[in-house]
């Protein structure tokens, strides 16, 4: 043999033994050949089964959020920093800040105080207030933090879903302009914890307790403040716990007055771990610890307030207040009387971030398995018929040459699975179809480069030069065809969901592959083939 074609040969089987590997590893029994197949090759909801919802995220509340942080902090600064005098600083609207009665002196350091803080806000004289100014949001701003928002809330709930475990879940913005998010988790027959998850809002605050009294309701606590809470301050209701052994109602309701600006928010923490409860037997505790700028931030918060109380407030509810006895660096822990499940996923929520604002479901079902496995023992059927019924027409019409045809098509779906398995690609209904679709451009490379031949030969041509011309003069036409479909594929990649998008990958991998298989492997058959044929010969194409 030529040594040349030795070490293509060579370079053949290494892939092909590759190829295999990636798809079954290194079975030791049938049923292990076909467990490793089926963890090998990722299947997309469609195929298996699973959940499928469709999110909206309402960003009108993160706007909401930033001017209330805004008015918090504006007022902050002009007392504390600033000292400038003004009657009241209060929020219009989502967008809207009025600040009124700055004294007429302080007007110019009011101006440049917005302009050097404030950068995403503007500020105007507010009608028919002769010290008063409407301070407003940005557009450019307001853009900024919806993309923010929806760029955010992806991140948090794809973080959460991958920490539950489930396989190759898709989340993506999905729809135009709404603020929505597809989530699919092929698998997940129940979603119910992962719903429970991914809605939790996780927003963790460690706030100052105002006064030491506590409230058994709101209408007491309104009472004995005249009916006005002080300034800064907001009412929490304390969460509820679980029954104990022989309590026979529900625990009772606590109010706490709360500092409106926290120490520490969940943005500060660094990680969180769920652990045995020391103080309830039975029962678990989630351990946290802040950012080292929060940290000591803290330290410095917990030094100025020994003997206070402070509030671990999640999602606007008090879960415990206790005294702080001494200064407190980066850590802590929060004492809910949860169960290991509750407690797991507590600590999950906490260490992907909260949602920067609240969602609503639109779209909820569930693909049953029995469906996903109609769909694949139909897919498969419909591209083994496709594969069989080229086999014999390329047999039929190209005769031995078909042979040749017919083992780069066997090979260019081997190749094609186990780059699916290597790369961890999904599987979907679609990426069916585009193996179906690799086939044939499979079956249209083969007939470029075999008529060409033909066209040689009848030019008086020997099969060798035949061979090599057919080759060379089919070879930009074939790249100029794949090259145009990938582009294709990229842009359904690009704008495509899930579904689209498995296809465009299956197509753009067999694509690839049909190029080595249809290319280099039918070239060096070829070669092996003319290598054993006398000169006179004919070749049987």
């Amino acid at each position: 043999m030529n040594p040349n074609l030795k070490w293509k040969f060579l370079f053949i089987l290494g892939v092909i033994l590759l190829c295999v590997y990636g798809l079954i590893g290194t079975p030791t029994s049938w049923k292990g050949l076909k467990s490793n197949l089926a963890k090998n090759i990722k299947l997309g909801l469609d195929l298996q089964g699973g959940t499928h919802m469709i999110l909206q995220v309402q960003v009108q509340e993160a706007i909401s959020q930033y001017t209330d942080q805004t008015v918090d902090r504006l007022k902050r600064t002009m007392t504390e920093d600033k000292n400038i005098s003004f009657g009241s600083c209060d929020k219009l609207d989502d967008t809207h800040i009025l600040v009124r009665n700055v004294a007429p002196d302080q007007a110019g350091a009011f101006g440049d105080l917005i302009k050097d803080q404030f950068t995403d806000w503007d500020f105007a004289p507010a009608p028919g207030e002769a010290a008063g100014y409407i301070v407003t949001l940005r557009p450019s701003a307001i853009t900024l933090l919806r993309t923010n928002t929806m760029q955010q809330s992806v991140e948090t709930i794809r973080r959460r879903v991958d920490q539950l475990g489930l396989t190759e879940p898709t989340i993506a913005e999905h729809g135009r302009g709404e603020n929505e998010i597809l989530i699919q988790l092929p698998g997940e027959g129940d979603p119910t914890r992962a719903k429970k998850v991914i809605q939790a809002g996780g927003q963790l605050e460690l706030k100052l307790v105002v006064g030491e009294k506590q409230y058994s309701s709101e209408i007491e606590a309104l009472a004995e403040k005249g009916g006005v809470l002080p300034a800064g301050t907001e009412l929490v209701k304390n969460r509820r716990e679980p029954r104990q052994s022989g309590q026979t109602g529900p625990s009772p309701d606590v109010w706490y007055l709360l500092d409106r600006v926290p120490a520490v928010t969940g943005r500060d923490l660094k990680n969180s771990q769920s652990s045995p409860s020391t103080k309830y037997p039975g029962y678990y505790d989630v351990n946290f610890t802040l950012s080292v700028d929060a940290g000591k931030r803290f330290a410095n918060f917990t030094e100025k307030n020994v003997g206070r109380n402070l509030a671990i407030v999640l999602d606007h509810e008090v879960y415990s207040a206790p005294v702080i006895n001494s200064r407190i660096g980066d850590s802590g822990v929060i004492e809910g009387q949860f169960n290991s499940e509750q407690a797991k996923d507590l600590a999950l929520v906490l260490r992907s971030g909260s949602l920067p604002a609240s969602i609503k479901y639109l779209e909820e079902r569930t693909v049953g398995p029995s469906l996903g496995a109609d769909s694949i023992r139909q897919g498969v059927q419909a591209s083994l018929v496709s594969l069989i019924a080229v086999m014999i027409f390329m047999l039929f019409y190209y005769r031995v040459s078909g042979i040749n045809a017919i083992v780069g098509l066997v090979l260019n779906l081997v190749v094609l699975m186990a780059c699916l398995a290597y790369f961890g690609a999904v599987l979907t209904l679609p990426g069916i179809a585009g193996v179906i679709l690799t086939i044939g451009m499979g079956v249209d490379s083969n007939v470029l480069v075999f008529e060409r031949i033909r066209e040689e030969l009848r030019a008086g041509k020997a099969p060798g030069s035949a061979v090599d011309a057919g080759f060379d003069r089919a070879f930009l036409t074939i790249i100029d065809t794949h090259v145009t479909t990938v582009v294709s594929c990229v842009f359904l990649f690009m704008f495509g969901t899930g579904p689209v998008r498995g296809f465009a990958v299956t197509l753009v991998i067999g694509l690839i592959s049909n190029l080595f298989t249809a290319i280099y492997v039918s070239r060096t058959i070829f070669g092996w083939h003319l290598g054993r044929m006398s000169r006179q010969a004919e070749l049987s194409i």
